[in-house]
């Protein structure tokens, strides 16, 4: 089989898992990071992330070839196969954002049955929900209490701000996406955030990440190549035009003092 990558549903270019999403890693490595945890998809392993989570992934090569199977479950979708199939609904236990799904023998004739169905890495519009609806019996077969989290439909719970935006300040999603997953209105948000870092948003995100950026490369000898999308920032342009305005010296003016230190 050739190198490719194989989906149903809409890839979201935000680190910010907006569906439900089952990944399935053919050949390769997957590394996950939710902020708090980390996590690791290897060949032949699959895993369940729940909506509503930033994720950054790395992806591993296996001699040259990477080749996955994302499955997305909309809440449309969802809603259609709890009508149909009307499954007990329990609240699930893991708070986890990836769960690791346990190995199961049905599973991986699922994805042989699937690479048939696909043209150019994306499965035909005729079957997509007929896999989908496939799948997603046999996961739940598996493991009945995930309908937990599949037929939940309720937006993201109200929770610390303080404790969310130290744990989650690097990824790079919109200042809207961290009210949502905050569970609050922008409006709301943004008071809550004045209250508790007597700040804006936007201006507290640029300095926190570069007060972290200025750790990196002074203590760690990190380079600004390396941590400047880690941290957040579109462009190495604008992290060190940003960094030079904040500090007053551009990251390798920082570390060519660094080198002279005695």
């Amino acid at each position: 089989m050739s190198r490719a990558n194989y989906h149903i549903g809409v890839i979201s270019p935000e680190q910010f898992v907006a569906e439900h999403t089952f990944a399935y890693i053919i050949k390769g490595e997957m590394h996950l990071y939710d902020g708090s945890n980390s996590y690791v998809l290897r060949s032949g392993e699959c895993g369940l992330a729940r909506k509503n989570r930033l994720v950054r992934f790395k992806k591993e090569k296996e001699n040259g070839e990477l080749e996955k199977v994302f499955v997305f479950f909309d809440e449309a979708f969802l809603r259609a196969f709890h009508e149909k199939h009307k499954p007990g609904v329990k609240k699930i236990r893991s708070g986890e954002t990836i769960l690791r799904l346990p190995e199961n023998s049905l599973i991986p004739n699922f994805i042989q049955s699937l690479l048939p169905y696909y043209d150019h890495g994306k499965i035909s519009e005729a079957f997509a929900d007929v896999k989908r609806e496939e799948l997603l019996l046999i996961l739940l077969q598996a493991q009945p209490e995930l309908a937990g989290l599949f037929f939940d439909y309720g937006m993201p719970e109200k929770i610390n701000i303080e404790e969310f935006m130290n744990r989650n300040y690097q990824f790079n999603v919109s200042i809207n996406r961290f009210a949502h997953l905050t569970g609050r209105s922008l409006s709301a948000f943004k008071r809550d955030f004045k209250q508790v870092f007597n700040d804006t948003p936007g201006r507290w995100l640029v300095q926190r990440r570069l007060q972290e950026a200025y750790f990196l490369i002074d203590k760690n000898n990190q380079k600004s190549a390396k941590i400047y999308l880690e941290l957040g920032f579109e462009t190495l342009p604008h992290f060190s035009y940003a960094f030079k305005k904040h500090f007053g010296m551009a990251p390798t003016e920082l570390t060519d003092q660094k080198k002279n230190r005695p």
